[in-house]
């Protein structure tokens, strides 16, 4: 169910905040979670494409950051990272999803929240 702007909504889950990134994907941890339950209203939504493609990369550049290897296995994971990159390219369309920014009543506002963080207040 999309949210329109203004609309009252709660988390579904516990939520850790992060930064770097948003709440649903890979940014640095922080010790602080937001409460299943806490209310907020939706500021705005973003539709994104192909966000599923940029996750796999991104995870894949994680992995293999900071390891040294000689020129073979450097090369065999530069042929893997453009087929990471090739296959999220090529599942754009599949993977578009609208994600919302929730301006919490104890005034943390996350940007990211995907509609099953959310129900309706």
């Amino acid at each position: 169910m999309p949210y329109e702007a203004g609309t009252r909504v709660r988390l579904t889950r516990d939520a850790q905040v992060t930064t770097g990134d948003t709440v649903t994907r890979g940014g640095v941890p922080g010790p602080l979670f937001l409460a299943e339950g806490l209310a907020g209203t939706v500021m705005g939504s973003t539709t994104e494409v192909g966000r599923a493609g940029q996750d796999h990369l991104a995870s894949f550049d994680q992995q293999v950051r900071g390891h040294r290897f000689d020129a073979f296995a450097a090369s065999l994971i530069d042929d893997l990272r453009q087929n990471v990159a090739r296959l999220g390219a090529f599942d754009a369309g599949a993977s578009a999803r609208t994600t919302y920014r929730v301006r919490f009543d104890n005034g943390f506002v996350l940007d990211g929240l995907e509609e099953g963080w959310l129900t309706q207040a």
